[in-house]
């Protein structure tokens, strides 16, 4: 677990690449020792660049960046003992798995005596002990990306970057993967930043998650608080499959406590929001958080069912609410027919109120 020391450090970093737009703007983010980070968001967002600013490929425009409380950014990457791991695993083709982890032992100048030893706890880590050596070309894709972890932990760095790494794998694989990083990271305490735009993969490994949107951390926190507090509608949005869903209207002048949609419905609020009743407004609701009820119910949102789909474990309602698409998830089956009208109750204390003037509208409920 983490021990609350500060170990990482971005101090008002920006990055433009062409002078002119920045794709990192004021970046000020702490990573403790021993957690694992997840850089998460959408292509573009900015996640990456931060990553290759920490692992020194990239150099930030303005601000500096501490490792230890030290400034890195004008210590090359080869000497600032960070572990990467790439989704494209980057090993050398022509070498055995015992040549590719003894590489960067090699240019540490580690006795053969060592080498041995922490080959073999590296490869023992990841559960290849005994492929000393087969060449990168008889693995798998999931062995090989083993491979590539355990060489970026085979010289005990306290910091592990992780860029997309399991993006090449496919789902059983990915997840089997998800569960030996995460239980690698709890087992020795490295300190891990993990990059992916896979939130499921975020939500499942990290202490904490970043979420990036337009070169910005729009929010912070720990995985169960990023899906249950989104600080904005972008994070609620981004967060959660399906995302969360959105309906305008307004906050009613008189009492402050029902949400009146723009078709003239309905809902009830958990308490009055923070600030603007009677200005437009964005109610946001999760679809795990919808009641199906009678007819005569009051406070409901009346939709058109479109479709239904199972998973197995959930079913997916598809409908429309006033020319908006609306997805609802149901742990029972649902006999439904499309073109059917029902009504979905909103769960009150799951309600949430944003700001509607831009895409990262903060939230008021």
């Amino acid at each position: 677990m983490p021990n609350n020391e500060q170990f990482v450090r971005f101090d008002k970093v920006d990055k433009s690449y062409d002078g002119k737009v920045l794709v990192v703007k004021d970046l000020n983010l702490d990573i403790a020792e021993g957690e694992f980070i997840t850089m998460l968001g959408p292509s573009g967002s900015g996640k990456t660049t931060c990553l290759m600013m920490l692992a020194g490929f990239e150099t930030p425009t303005n601000g500096e960046i501490y490792l230890d409380k030290n400034p890195i950014s004008n210590i090359p990457p080869h000497k600032r003992g960070i572990g990467m791991v790439f989704q494209n695993y980057a090993l050398f083709p022509h070498m055995t798995v015992y040549e590719n982890l003894a590489f960067p032992l090699r240019v540490r100048k580690v006795s053969k005596e060592d080498t041995d030893k922490k080959i073999d706890k590296a490869l023992s880590m990841v559960s290849l002990t005994g492929f000393e050596n087969r060449m990168p070309g008889q693995l798998s894709g999931g062995q090989q990306q083993r491979v590539a972890v355990a060489r970026s932990l085979v010289f005990d760095p306290q910091l592990v970057l992780m860029d997309e790494p399991l993006g090449a794998l496919d789902k059983n694989l990915r997840e089997s993967m998800q569960y030996e990083i995460k239980h690698i990271h709890e087992s020795i305490g490295v300190t891990v930043v993990y990059v992916t735009h896979d939130q499921g993969e975020a939500l499942t490994m990290s202490n904490r998650i970043a979420v990036f949107n337009d070169g910005k951390v729009q929010q912070l926190s720990s995985p169960d608080k990023l899906y249950e507090e989104p600080v904005n509608s972008f994070v609620a949005e981004f967060i959660g499959s399906p995302g969360m869903n959105f309906f305008d209207g307004k906050v009613a002048e008189n009492g402050g406590t029902k949400f009146i949609t723009s078709d003239g419905s309905y809902v009830e609020l958990k308490s009055k929001p923070a600030e603007g009743n009677g200005v437009k407004r964005i109610l946001g609701i999760r679809p795990e958080h919808f009641d199906i009820v009678p007819a005569e119910t009051v406070g409901v949102l009346t939709v058109e069912v479109v479709s239904i789909q199972t998973t197995g474990s959930e079913t997916l309602l598809f409908a429309r609410h006033d020319g908006n698409e609306v997805v609802a998830s149901f742990r029972e089956r649902l006999e439904l027919r499309s073109g059917e009208k029902i009504n979905l109750k909103p769960r009150k204390p799951n309600v949430h109120i944003f700001e509607a003037e831009s895409q990262t509208g903060r939230r008021l409920l």
